[in-house]
């Protein structure tokens, strides 16, 4: 039961926040609208100092859900206009702190899961999947996710799939290269052996050969394969972050080093690449296992050592064996050598 005059309370608390909510969206909002190459430097600093006088959370939430608006759409976004929404995020994620770009990139990566199990006609999956592109680009996350949605595509292989693959290699293919040749080579074994397999399944057999040839290209290291490809507007970006980023550190040190696994079951199993991320779920160790670990023995004791923990109070096997380490050492180069133990 609660009383009516907390409850109220309460009621207008919930609408202080949302009101406070609503003003932040417009501001955001306003900024993301006005956002362009020209005045990245500005807009920058101004959701950094947003980011400073309110909550990570509120923030994180409220840039999350506007960049999902702007950019996951069911018609293909410009190229230049996604780099600089996810610019703008890899700016935050070096100087505001790496949550800014660990909560936009689950969201993006969960949203993109859902929509390539459904049949979604649209580009909303080719959008999300640039958006992971740049974020890869803009050393917020490592090659390591990059490898798994490849993997993940290549083993379901489909005409939708292809496409995405070709997306993607488009993209990143060089720096991917770059970063693990000998992981892209075991992919594109891989491609080759689930080409040669489904080559039945497929009407237009053009497609198909037109991704293994470019990852030949890529393979090969042969830039000229592969049509349309400019890596020009990606580099130039690159130079206008470093002269963004306040810290020494804004390159490779800060990339999120996690998988499609672990992102996914991010609700299950806590979110570790977030440091100091609290989690309220099942215990991942069972408590008998740990009870079971806890048993430390420090050799035979005399009884009447226990018998003084106990009037002590050490009223767990980890106190009473420090207790029985400190009392019967020699030195304190003894009592180190079995605490250490």
């Amino acid at each position: 039961y609660v009383p009516p005059q907390i409850r109220k309370a309460q009621e207008t608390l919930d609408d202080k926040k949302r009101e406070e909510l609503g003003r932040l969206k417009k501001m955001v909002n306003g900024l993301i609208n006005r956002l362009s190459e020209p005045n990245l430097s500005s807009i920058s600093g101004q959701m950094e100092e947003l980011y400073m006088a309110n909550s990570r959370k509120d923030m994180n939430d409220t840039l999350t859900d506007i960049l999902m608006n702007a950019c996951v759409t069911a018609v293909a976004m410009p190229a230049r206009l996604m780099m600089e929404h996810v610019l703008l995020v890899s700016i935050l994620h070096h100087n505001v702190g790496i949550e800014v770009g660990a909560h936009f990139l689950e969201a993006v990566v969960k949203k993109f899961n859902e929509l390539c199990k459904s049949d979604a006609e649209g580009k909303e999956c080719e959008n999300l999947l640039a958006l992971i592109a740049h974020l890869y680009n803009f050393h917020v996350v490592h090659c390591l996710l990059i490898f798994d949605i490849l993997k993940k595509l290549v083993s379901t292989f489909t005409e939708k799939e292809i496409e995405l693959i070709l997306f993607l290699l488009k993209n990143v293919g060089f720096s991917l290269r770059k970063d693990d040749a000998l992981a892209l080579k075991d992919l594109i074994t891989e491609a080759q052996k689930k080409a040669s397999t489904a080559e039945k399944k497929f009407q237009d057999q053009t497609r198909v050969r037109f991704m293994l040839e470019t990852m030949l290209a890529l393979r090969n290291n042969d830039m000229r394969k592969i049509p349309g490809y400019d890596p020009e507007p990606v580099e130039r970006l690159r130079k206008l972050q470093r002269a963004l980023v306040h810290s020494s550190g804004s390159g490779k040190d800060t990339q999120l080093r996690v998988s499609l696994e672990s992102l996914l079951s991010a609700d299950q199993v806590g979110r570790w690449w977030i440091v100091g991320s609290s989690w309220s779920g099942a215990p991942m160790i069972s408590d008998t296992k740990s009870q079971a670990q806890q048993k430390l023995h420090v050799g035979k004791v005399s009884s009447k050592i226990m018998e003084l923990a106990r009037k002590l109070r050490m009223n767990t096997d980890i106190r009473r064996s420090i207790f029985c380490v400190l009392m019967t050492s020699e030195d304190f180069m003894d009592a180190f050598e079995k605490l250490l133990k």
